[in-house]
């Protein structure tokens, strides 16, 4: 088995090159298998790289270091290949997959649990030919959520201060969209808010629309948001926000299904796993099973890890993550 550890440079606006570098120098010592870190070019360089790890047939695991676009890029590179299993190495304050396992979260950090980690199926959502593991939506989240990046940057406005700006900018341009939205018996034409598909349960950073959702159970939780002015926005959002999008049956429609498609007048901006497409049409499908995922040792919320021990349990080390 191979480990490839996949470094973005550009991931949350420092090179944490050197210090992955010196972490997993430091872990694989003792260690037997061999392992490569890349540290990526280009956009979707990542995937492109394990295509072409892949194609050797040798098993393969794969550590996003990064954040939630590394993540992405490395699951459209492992997705339907099954001797390829990905994992989540957050290098900066975290990601929004990884949000999802509550404390268990922290097991991402500790690179001698991951190293140790075992393997499960999780499903994904393909997306007009890329993949997602998490959650994709189109509407004015989406447009904020990318937009944020054009203003975070700017003398005097940074962080929060950015996703505030964008709001607000959007909120100018508009709030809903033309849409003819289809999933299941639900047929929708006209002013939509947002459509949004969760296979995981955040995104934007603190979103968190379907709290019972889970990556590995074969369902999507997918919420339409019908047409809203911008009293029943600021009256609905911290609801949806916070998982409560239930008490507005009226305007929030929360469905279950595996395949929803959009269509818009023109093009718009699609929010996959926090990166954009633009399409005028959109299509998201579930597939079952369709990636392997790195759980690490002592992490609890796939179920207890196969009898086999791993390396350092069967040496006697301690079992939970997180542990030095």
């Amino acid at each position: 088995m191979k480990h490839l550890f996949i470094v973005n440079p550009t991931a949350g606006g420092k090179d944490k090159t050197e210090e992955v570098r010196a972490k997993v120098g430091a872990a694989f010592r003792g260690r037997a298998e061999p392992y490569e870190i890349y540290v990526t070019k280009a956009p979707m360089d990542a995937a492109e790289k394990i295509r072409a790890e892949a194609a050797s047939g040798e098993h393969v695991r794969v550590y996003a270091c990064g954040g939630d676009g590394t993540f992405n890029e490395c699951v459209c590179g492992a997705a339907l290949r099954e001797h390829v299993a990905v994992c989540p190495f957050p290098t900066g304050t975290g990601t929004d997959f990884c949000r999802m396992f509550g404390d268990e979260c922290e097991c991402f950090r500790d690179l001698d649990a991951v190293l140790d980690g075992w393997e499960t199926p999780i499903d994904l959502i393909r997306v007009n030919g890329r993949y997602s593991a998490n959650i994709c939506s189109v509407g004015i989240d989406a447009r904020i959520g990318t937009d944020v990046h054009k203003y975070s940057g700017l003398p005097l406005i940074g962080g929060a201060t950015g996703y505030v700006v964008s709001a607000v900018v959007n909120v100018f341009k508009g709030i809903t969209r033309n849409m003819r939205v289809r999933c299941g018996d639900y047929a929708g034409s006209g002013k939509h808010t947002i459509a949004c598909v969760c296979n995981g349960r955040y995104y934007g950073g603190g979103f968190n629309p379907a709290p019972g959702a889970r990556p590995d159970d074969g369902d999507l939780d997918i919420f339409i948001v019908r047409d809203l002015n911008l009293f029943g926005l600021a009256r609905m959002i911290g609801k949806y926000a916070a998982g409560r999008a239930d008490e507005f049956p009226d305007h929030i429609l929360h469905l279950h299904g595996t395949e929803v498609e959009v269509e818009f007048d023109e093009e718009n901006v699609v929010n996959v796993d926090g990166e954009a497409l633009y399409a005028d049409k959109v299509h998201m499908q579930l597939l079952p099973a369709a990636m392997r995922l790195v759980v690490p040792r002592g992490m609890r919320f796939f179920g207890d890890a196969p009898a086999q021990p791993s390396a350092r349990a069967a040496a006697g080390d301690p079992a939970g993550c997180c542990t030095p």
